[in-house]
């Protein structure tokens, strides 16, 4: 039997209140797989991934940007980054992750309004370069993770505090969700946006998408990689993820490089190519070309 896409199955968790209290955070144990670290977040709603959010990190000169991870819509900081966080720590960078656009104590984050939650990735930023008394950050996002800090940028002066944008699948100009999008239509606004306004902002041709990308979609102060894979099945076409072309664009598929890789999604924060093609975007002069 043929896998649930995993959006549905949050979506359904995300319809589905919670009343237990926030738990203190913790730091949880390294994942392999995101279905492993779903189930751990469920009990662990506000769990750091290993290696985040040491604000003592003091950046090296070979990597002198903290990393600040931003996970996608119906994950979390954890489920979303349990296999990159700890690989980016032994790598020796100072590695951040927060939880934005949700309740705490909820680990379905990333379902509000997405300049609301620009807000919590800027202030988020600010803390880091506070703590850290580095110059800038690179930010990894997943999803819309990899799209919303592009408002951050354009709207929030984000682009004098960001040096590198790695974005894996992201939703850039919004998805039709093979066509399950339209159904948002049928239902009124405030309804949806009761439960997931990003949902709705995210939807191909929306107000919010189609601003986003007015007047130029990237900023030049800024490095932009997207990590996109063929077999995509939230993001669709898996092409709007993709960036207008620009000197400091790189478009890169999965599949260019692991031809026979099947990934979709949500795994792609858990494929190995593709977190090597992260550690790539982030340190150029030292990249490796990835294993299939």
């Amino acid at each position: 039997m043929r896998r649930l896409p995993a959006l549905l199955l949050a979506t359904f968790a995300a319809l589905v209140p919670t009343t237990a209290p926030a738990a203190a955070e913790e730091t949880g144990p390294p994942q392999r797989h995101f279905a492993a670290a779903l189930a751990y977040s469920l009990a662990h709603p506000d769990a750091i991934p290993a290696g985040a959010n040491d604000f003592s990190c003091e950046p090296s000169r070979q990597h002198p940007n903290p990393v600040v991870l931003v996970h996608g819509t119906f994950e979390n900081r954890y489920d979303n980054w349990a296999a990159l966080s700890p690989l980016l720590a032994a790598q020796g960078y100072c590695v951040f992750a927060l939880n934005y656009g949700g309740a705490a104590g909820n680990p379905i984050q990333g379902t509000g309004d997405i300049a609301t939650s620009a807000q919590e990735l800027a202030a988020f930023v600010s803390e880091v370069l506070v703590a850290t008394g580095a110059q800038r950050v690179d930010l990894v996002g997943h999803s819309q993770g990899g799209m919303m800090p592009r408002y951050y940028l354009k709207h929030l002066n984000g682009s004098s505090r960001v040096d590198n944008l790695v974005a894996l699948t992201p939703s850039n100009h919004g998805t039709t969700l093979f066509g399950l999008a339209n159904l948002l239509a049928l239902f009124p606004p405030d309804l949806v946006d009761l439960f997931c306004a990003a949902c709705r902002q995210q939807v191909a041709g929306s107000d919010f998408v189609t601003e986003l990308n007015s007047g130029g979609e990237t900023d030049p102060a800024v490095d932009y990689t997207v990590i996109a894979t063929r077999y995509d099945e939230v993001v669709t076409p898996y092409t709007s993820s993709f960036l207008e072309q620009a000197p400091n664009v790189e478009n890169l598929l999965l599949q260019d490089f692991c031809p026979a890789d099947f990934t979709e999604h949500v795994g792609i924060s858990y494929n190995e190519a593709a977190m090597r093609l992260t550690l790539n975007a982030l340190d150029p002069e030292n990249a490796v070309q990835p294993s299939c």
